[in-house]
């Protein structure tokens, strides 16, 4: 199993209520690095908000994604960097291809390239995006996909879907990596999205709650989706975005737990408990976030994205990644 790290992003995803920076994101893609996680992630949003926690909207800052991860190539020497996920609606297909090959290059080929299809419409509507139906906005990962595919294929690229025109498009310099930058699509997994990343996506990843069993069921389901196109499943790669909190014994488990819900914007986790919080997040003791790991790993999940709090993209308590590398990481690692 690999293990990555979602990198603090937002103005609320560092201790302290700290203004978010980009030296906060090195440092810490910086320590996942020296503790031995495989991979650090980046979302992308033009702001953020805790409305759909019953908060009052107020944009809060975020950092853009691909600037970032450039400058984290910089600074970083194994760790694989990747977005989870860019918006598909943000950036025309072609200078996304161009960007992504470009970080590609200059990290010496450690870009994941994960898109999706948006969900807070406030920044669209700020930014003048529109918004539209779920529909429209899967028409525009459909099309990001289709031209992300034709333009990292090797030939130049010719797509005519809809309102997005190549013509004999060359993507040059090439990707470093061969024989592309891994494409994911992310998201809840339904049919249409799982279509998609079958067609046009090395694989599929789903954050930040799920239980193994529900798990299964959409990794099952991507498989039927690769099964109808010909695409032989075990080539279609599976990773899971999980909230963690952990504690040395069952006591400090729910110490934190009950620092995380205090915390929670809008009180929104009022009605949430212990033991449901277990059900489908990588918490617990570490004996209990090992099992929780295996079983994932006996679903055919390759990575697993920890978030450390909470809310995702954060680091609020820094000792949770340590116990995290040191009780769960570690001793999978050396086959206990």
């Amino acid at each position: 199993m690999r293990f990555g790290l979602s990198l603090p992003q937002y103005g609320f995803s560092v201790p302290g209520g700290q203004p978010i920076t980009f030296e906060a994101m090195a440092l810490w893609a910086g320590r996942a690095e020296e503790l031995g996680f495989d991979s650090a992630w980046v979302s992308d949003h033009l702001f953020y908000t805790f409305a759909r926690y019953g908060v009052e909207h107020e944009p809060i800052a975020a950092i853009e994604p691909l600037t970032a991860i450039a400058g984290l190539a910089s600074i970083t020497h194994r760790i694989r960097l990747g977005t989870l996920v860019l918006c598909s609606a943000f950036r025309h297909p072609s200078i996304l291809a161009k960007m992504a090959t470009t970080i590609d290059g200059l990290s010496g080929g450690r870009l994941d390239l994960g898109v999706g299809a948006g969900w807070l419409e406030q920044e669209f509507a700020a930014f003048g995006y529109r918004f539209g139906t779920v529909g429209d906005r899967f028409g525009s990962l459909q099309r990001t996909l289709i031209a992300l595919d034709a333009l990292m294929s090797g030939s130049p690229a010719t797509v005519d879907a809809g309102d997005l025109q190549l013509r004999d498009a060359p993507l040059r310099p090439a990707p470093r990596q061969r024989p592309r930058i891994p494409l994911w699509v992310g998201g809840k997994g339904g049919p249409r999205l799982l279509g998609l990343a079958a067609g046009h996506a090395e694989g599929w990843n789903g954050a930040w709650r799920w239980s193994p069993a529900t798990y299964a069921a959409r990794a099952a389901a991507a498989r039927r989706a690769c099964d109808r196109i010909g695409r032989d499943p075990a080539t279609f790669r599976l990773s899971v975005g999980l909230y963690s909190l952990l504690g040395e014994d069952e006591a400090a488990f729910r110490a934190v737990f009950e620092r995380g819900r205090d915390a929670m914007p809008g009180g929104a986790m009022r009605d949430e408990t212990p033991t449901s919080w277990l059900a489908d997040t990588l918490s617990g003791t570490p004996e209990q976030a090992i099992e929780r790991v295996r079983a994932f790993e006996s679903i055919g999940v390759e990575e697993i994205v920890v978030s450390p709090w909470v809310l995702p993209f954060s680091v609020i308590e820094p000792e949770q990644l340590d116990l995290f590398a040191e009780r769960v990481m570690a001793p999978l690692r050396a086959g206990a």
